[in-house]
């Protein structure tokens, strides 16, 4: 794109910043045999935060001759520009069309991301079937944690990888190279990819209806295997990382440096996906920590550090990491952040030490505001537990803390959803009966409720999800009950929004029916309020015979064919059953730490084993 055409588009638009590349850190690669569009379904805020794009980025831009560059959803504005204009969608960095690349990669985050996929496609004039994709067209691949279960997207993609990418995008784009060398057809290279552990090829697998609905997907290749096992990094300590992280020009979501502790979760949460797809528990060591810190400090000039992970109080090392981590970044007046704490870590002394630092903030999710009902989703964690970890925060600096909590839960009652607004009245009191001289000014409890959505490969993905009336009269039930919490504020979702995402999250390969449709009447962000139209999806199903109904708030039978049967995460089917019949009892499962629970079986036992070690 001429340097006259950007300034043309970039005049009509709202944050020209999202559009003009140039970050600080960027990699442009004038000379590369191979070109990889990597590319994120949402706006240029939310993708700049994503750790795994920056990993990716930087993985793919390490590999000699191999150009990786970015592309994010143009919103509204500028999608609407470059149509008048008919320009194609560009990356930032050379600003070439989408078309003009070997591969074009999509992060799959987040279901409602979709139909932001169907649009960067049609803005650069590339089919949005596969079917429809000759040989000039570049090879489109996804990843991420929705391709679990890639059936509603199956249709569109070429490849899919599941699970950890970092070693799969390099076998990949090396099986890419080698197939061009070659000069091998499209469905030669598929063939190639579909040997690669982790890397599912829809087009080589059929999928089977009746009446009553899904019945099974078989593969018609002989490449294919029947079922695609998900990739499993091994040594997280030694795997590449974000490299020098890109500075945006300007503010993003998560603004901030980004350190990934370690991956995956132990604790076993029956509601919670990525506790069973990331799992084994994979930890970087002190020592790498703290070198990643440094050097991601001194190359970006951010003032605050995030330990990233599904629960980083449970990282091993992270009473002797926190108090020299803290320790180096104070001098560079430097903040350490600590998200997605459980309640039940015993960081008071950490939090003590960290008053000397520009506080950030303290999240905890109790999930349930009822301990019936934390048995049930296997929590394993108590009233105490949360009214210490905050009495901890109040008195070591902190006023302000988020809580994060469930509605529609398998089993529950209206006591469960008023359990919640008790929680929160509880954590008020506590503020306000420490003395005065001991606990920081203006509390601030941040209380917010989504709503329950049964994922795929869960002990939850058989459960049907709460109809919107009863999600929507559960909101009005704990907005009231709300309602004069010193200090407190209560936030909810949208109830068709949560029931599309269950709709998409267990369904199957009809769905791309549904969402081409919806794509075609304007449906864009539907994650963003402003942009959401129910209406409109709700004629999308329509036109293809379907209703939302049957595919988010059907109960499934334990052993019924499921939509994404043929992908393996290594967590058995038996297991995830035995679990669902413990929540349906409230018997809770010790934390894995405590002695092995068997979820990997004999065939993956072994590795669970040696990934820990």
């Amino acid at each position: 794109m001429k340097q006259e055409t950007l300034h043309q588009l970039l005049n009509r638009v709202e944050k020209p910043a999202r559009y003009i590349g140039g970050e600080y850190n960027m990699v442009v690669k004038e000379q590369a045999d191979l070109r990889f569009a990597l590319c994120f379904p949402d706006v240029y805020e939310i993708g700049m935060s994503h750790l795994g794009s920056r990993i990716l980025y930087h993985v793919l831009n390490g590999m000699e001759g191999v150009s990786c560059e970015r592309c994010y959803a143009p919103w509204s504005d500028m999608e609407a520009a470059l149509r008048e204009a008919g320009e194609p969608l560009f990356t930032l960095e050379t600003r070439r069309p989408l078309k003009d690349f070997e591969i074009v990669g999509f992060s799959l985050l987040y279901e409602m991301c979709y139909t932001n996929i169907l649009t960067m496609l049609e803005l650069s004039g590339i089919p949005f079937f596969s079917r429809d994709r000759g040989e000039d067209m570049p090879l489109i691949v996804a990843g991420g944690p929705c391709a679990v279960n890639p059936e509603p997207i199956a249709d569109f993609m070429d490849a899919i990888v599941i699970g950890d990418g970092e070693e799969a995008e390099v076998e990949l784009v090396e099986a890419y190279r080698a197939s061009r060398a070659a000069g091998e057809t499209k469905t030669q290279l598929l063939e190639r990819l579909a040997k690669i552990p982790g890397v599912y090829v829809p087009s080589f697998y059929a999928a089977e209806y009746d009446e009553q609905g899904f019945v099974c997907i078989h593969p018609t290749n002989p490449n294919a295997p029947e079922k695609v096992v998900r990739r499993i990094l091994k040594d997280l300590d030694g795997a590449p990382f974000v490299g020098k992280q890109l500075v945006p020009h300007m503010q993003i979501v998560h603004d901030r440096v980004a350190l990934e502790v370690m991956r995956g979760c132990t604790r076993g949460c029956r509601f919670c996906q990525a506790g069973y797809i990331y799992r084994p528990v994979r930890e970087r060591s002190k020592e790498t920590l703290l070198e990643q810190a440094e050097e991601l400090v001194a190359c970006t000039g951010y003032d605050e550090v995030s330990l990233l992970s599904l629960s980083t109080g449970d990282y091993s090392a992270l009473h002797d990491l926190l108090p020299e981590i803290m320790d180096r970044m104070e001098k560079k007046r430097v903040s350490v952040a600590l998200p997605s704490l459980r309640v039940d870590s015993l960081l008071k002394e950490e939090l003590e030490k960290m008053q000397s630092i520009r506080k950030a903030g303290l999240t905890f999710a109790p999930e349930a505001g009822t301990q019936r009902m934390r048995d049930v989703i296997n929590k394993n964690v108590t009233e105490q537990d949360l009214l210490r970890a905050c009495e901890d925060a109040f008195l070591s600096g902190w006023a302000g803390v988020k809580l994060y909590f469930m509605i529609g839960l398998p089993g529950e009652t209206d006591e469960d959803v008023l359990g919640i607004a008790e929680l929160v009245k509880k954590v008020s009191r506590l503020y306000f009966s420490l003395p005065k001289e001991q606990r920081a000014k203006g509390l601030r409890i941040t209380a917010s409720a989504s709503t329950f959505v049964p994922k795929p490969h869960t002990a939850f993905q058989w459960c049907a999800q709460n109809e919107p009336e009863e999600i929507r009269r559960k909101q009005r039930l704990l907005s009231d009950a709300m309602r004069g919490i010193r200090g407190a504020e209560f936030h909810y979702h949208p109830s068709f929004l949560s029931v599309l995402e269950a709709a998409f999250s267990r369904g199957d390969r009809r769905l791309s029916g549904v969402l081409v449709e919806a794509h075609n009447r304007g449906c864009r962000f539907d994650s963003w309020s402003e942009h959401f139209k129910p209406d409109a999806w709700q004629e999308a199903f329509a036109a293809c015979g379907l209703t939302v109904e049957e595919y988010a708030h059907r109960q499934r039978a334990l052993g019924e064919a499921l939509p994404w049967g043929h992908i393996d995460v290594v967590v058995t089917e038996r297991y995830l059953q035995k679990e669902y019949e413990k929540a349906m009892a409230g018997i809770t499962t010790p934390d894995c730490r405590q002695g092995c629970n068997g979820c990997f079986g004999r065939a993956y036992a072994d590795y669970c084993q040696t990934a820990r070690a």
